[in-house]
């Protein structure tokens, strides 16, 4: 079956799309989807490259589990 690929961008891939990745990610896995779907983030400018997700991103995200 083909694999639909999902890239979520925002400027600096620290708060926008890590979040948008994290809850596509979890409504994939809840669906029992994640071996058709694949999923990742962007960032459009190089400030960040190799950088975790912003503390207050991981923070709020954890909270929400």
């Amino acid at each position: 079956m083909k694999k639909v690929s999902i890239c979520f961008v925002c400027l600096g891939n620290i708060c926008r799309s890590p979040t948008e990745e994290g809850v596509m990610r979890r409504l994939v896995d809840e669906a029992k989807l994640t071996d058709r779907i694949l999923i990742d983030s962007a960032g459009t400018a190089d400030w960040y490259i190799g950088s975790a997700p912003d503390d207050r991103v991981q923070l709020a995200a954890s909270h929400r589990g």
